[in-house]
């Protein structure tokens, strides 16, 4: 059994994450973002993970807290997993750069199929991976949150590597979630819905694309970043106390059909 116990001084519901250090990668624009942003308005201390220094300049000048500390680095890079194993203290991983190129099936060619890997599969496993053994090393238990997706979960047209990978993240979690319950440590996805992100605004150029989009959500509007920011900022908190191994499902209905 755990010896992390319950913490018996609750956070604030305004700021449930004070005290905490928050690790967010891909955050320099869209959903990482949107996490980094919440993250910070809850509480947390964020070092924030991005390629562009120009976007994680603009990131930590949005945030009034002053809570936002930019860090460039490629997840995908080997060096990476050190610098995360390497961080002084470590409460909250949100696991969250990822892409997606939509090709048919016959469409897909090598290159496309080993990016998606390498990004959404490999570097968001060793990311955790180097997480996970930061925060047993620290002893003080902890909570990862992968930035899954509707896609891990059905299935669709022109994503068939995209759903690839995402159902690899969400059998990733449950086997964390396992393995590193008695240590205290919590692991979860949040599953949203398409989410318009810069990543998907040139598919929202498209009239007929929105349209299917939308009517595919029962409830009738797209998702936005801060949506899938408030369900990762839950799944941090100590308010998700005792919820690991499950995929919270931002999505308007659309799994439920």
């Amino acid at each position: 059994m755990s010896d992390i116990k319950p913490s018996s001084s609750i956070p604030s519901r305004a700021e449930p994450l004070t005290g905490l250090t928050a690790l967010v990668t891909g955050a320099g624009r869209g959903i990482g973002r949107a996490c980094a942003l919440a993250c910070a308005a809850a509480g947390a201390e964020v070092i924030a993970v991005a390629r562009t220094a120009t976007d994680l300049t603009a990131l930590a000048e949005a945030d009034p807290h002053g809570r936002v500390r930019p860090m460039i680095a490629d997840v995908t890079a080997n060096a990476f997993p050190g610098q995360v194993r390497a961080l002084p203290r470590l409460d909250v991983l949100i696991n969250n750069a990822g892409t997606n190129r939509l090709q048919s099936l016959p469409e897909v060619d090598v290159a496309t199929l080993d990016h998606l890997l390498d990004l959404n599969v490999r570097s968001a496993f060793l990311v955790s991976q180097a997480a996970a053994l930061r925060m047993l090393e620290l002893g003080r238990g902890g909570s990862i949150v992968h930035i899954s997706s509707q896609m891990g979960h059905v299935g669709g047209p022109k994503r068939a590597v995209y759903c690839m990978t995402k159902h690899a993240i969400e059998g990733l979690t449950k086997a964390m979630a396992v393995e590193l319950a008695p240590a205290g440590i919590r692991v979860n996805a949040v599953a949203p819905t398409i989410v318009e992100t810069p990543m998907t605004a040139p598919f929202f150029e498209d009239p007929a694309y929105r349209q299917f989009a939308l009517s595919t959500i029962p409830m009738g509007r797209v998702a936005q970043p801060a949506d899938v920011a408030e369900a990762a900022v839950y799944l941090a908190s100590p308010a998700a106390g005792l919820v690991t191994g499950t995929s919270l499902r931002v999505d308007g209905g659309a799994t439920a059909q």
